[in-house]
């Protein structure tokens, strides 16, 4: 059951000023491109070959034996939910049950800001910050290189990509501005609130 390359929600200029097109297409095209290939190569006639992406996820994290496969499907899955989690003219403030429920366990949507920015900027090397619903409890985590929460148990809500390769030929090494640029221009909060309404 190949996994495929999911076709970008939006077109490559979209995002524009603050993801440009050569970045998107490097980005999905090849990047992107490439996790989803080795991923179908790694599984390709092998017991796991019929399990979902998700499932395959679950089932090897944690083994060494089985690496290499983790981490291209988890680049492939984080990838795909990365996109959604961006939109044309996205970012400002969540509303409606999402925004009660930030309010609830953060504190209010400014500390939130502050704990997403933090685990983003603070992510050392590659990896992702995450907005997770944990056992009901909204959380902002981090993880190194592949890894994402759903092996873990938590269920992602937001993601954001902190790899050199998301934001460095728009940004340089500037994280912290494609860090506030992506919080308050491009977050696509009808999707993270999707995520919480299904989940809870």
């Amino acid at each position: 059951m190949a996994y495929e390359l999911p076709a970008l929600p939006y077109d490559y200029t979209a995002l524009e000023p603050y993801i440009n097109k050569s970045t998107l297409e490097f980005h999905h095209d090849k990047h992107h491109a490439a996790y989803v290939n080795n991923y179908n190569a790694a599984v390709k006639d092998s017991d796991l070959d019929s399990k979902s992406i998700e499932e395959v996820i679950k089932a090897v994290a944690g083994d060494s034996s089985k690496a290499g496969i983790f981490n291209n499907a988890a680049q492939a899955w984080n990838h795909t939910f990365y996109w959604n989690c961006m939109k044309p003219n996205g970012g400002g403030m969540p509303t409606g049950a999402l925004a009660d429920k930030i309010n609830a366990d953060f504190g209010s949507f400014d500390k939130f800001v502050e704990a997403f920015k933090s685990a983003g900027a603070t992510q050392f090397g590659s990896g992702w910050a995450w907005l997770v619903l944990d056992n009901g409890t909204l959380k902002v985590t981090k993880t190194l290189n592949a890894e994402n929460p759903l092996s873990a148990g938590p269920t992602p809500l937001l993601t954001m990509d902190v790899w050199e390769h998301a934001y460095y030929l728009d940004y340089q090494n500037r994280r912290p501005d494609y860090i506030n640029d992506f919080i308050t221009k491009l977050i696509n909060w009808d999707f993270v609130a999707a995520n919480l309404a299904a989940a809870s």
